[in-house]
């Protein structure tokens, strides 16, 4: 397992949408292991690959201490409820802003061996499973608030 760096905002690849992983092979693995590894060291509760500039649909979520999920190609299903709370993101470094949510999310994906699989999440890890798909599609937590607005317009970023 490698550190990897982490693309922060700025830089044009966390704007780009992730490409489906089609092969689920052992760089996917060794991929994923880096991800976790990367989200360990910086103190992250999730990470998506585009944030290790790796355009591929995939995230890592730590559900409890030492407890992570892969989630591979994922696509959410049902969403109920809403609730606003606040985010950070490894790569807005420093910056926090409250994001309102679905309650309860349902989504559909794979694990690193190509295995078809249904996750159910509420409250704070629905947050992260929405936070982390929506970097699979170039969207970013600053994206979807006023105060996130005002602080890319300060920092002279999109």
């Amino acid at each position: 397992m490698a550190i990897r760096k982490i693309v922060t905002l700025g830089n044009d690849t966390l704007r780009k949408k992730s490409k489906p992983v089609v092969a689920f092979d052992e760089s996917l693995g060794a991929l994923l292991d880096d991800m976790k590894a990367t989200m360990i060291e910086k103190q992250g509760v999730g990470i998506s690959a585009v944030q290790v500039g790796v355009l591929r649909r995939a995230i890592v979520i730590e559900l409890d201490e030492g407890e992570y999920l892969e989630v591979i190609n994922p696509e959410i299903v049902k969403t109920k409820g809403k609730v606003c709370d606040k985010e950070g993101c490894l790569s807005v470094p420093g910056f926090y802003t409250d994001v309102e949510r679905p309650r309860y999310v349902k989504i559909t994906a794979f694990d690193r061996h190509g295995k078809k699989f249904e996750f159910e999440a509420e409250d704070y890890l629905a947050r992260c499973v929405c936070h982390e798909i929506d970097h699979l599609n170039g969207v970013l937590f600053v994206d979807l608030t006023d105060e996130g607005k005002r602080y890319k317009k300060e920092h002279g970023v999109q």
